[in-house]
């Protein structure tokens, strides 16, 4: 087991070749404890080069609409009125602090996710 930092693309592509080859190793093994490590060192590479954004709040508000099979009603019913739901669907208004604490509680949308200018 010769593992190292990844620092340049070239570690990151050999890396990845490696990590391939050693995918189905069993835990507790010198194999398996390699391939813990390596996926580590992967992952913070991938966290450093490739940021993952967040999703824009109006959109993680329609995506968890959807996945609930929730209505512009619905929605009103957390916001307050079925013309303030349709007016933050629309971008024409910005969610209030109560709002979000609101979405947060009752339909679990992160409030990092929320709070972001739109």
């Amino acid at each position: 087991m010769n593992i190292k930092p990844i620092k340049t693309k070239k570690d990151y592509e050999q890396a990845m070749l490696r990590l391939e080859k050693l995918f189905d190793a069993k835990k507790e093994t010198p194999k398996g404890d390699e391939l813990e490590v390596l996926s580590l060192l992967i992952e913070k590479y991938e966290n450093e080069h490739f940021p993952i954004d967040l999703p824009d709040p109006v959109e993680a508000i329609k995506f968890r609409m959807e996945q609930m099979g929730m209505t512009q009603t619905d929605l009103a019913n957390i916001v307050g009125q079925k013309s303030r739901a349709s007016e933050i669907l629309n971008r024409k208004r910005k969610l209030s602090l109560d709002m979000i604490r609101q979405l947060h509680q009752h339909w679990n949308i992160p409030t990092e996710v929320l709070v972001q200018a739109y």
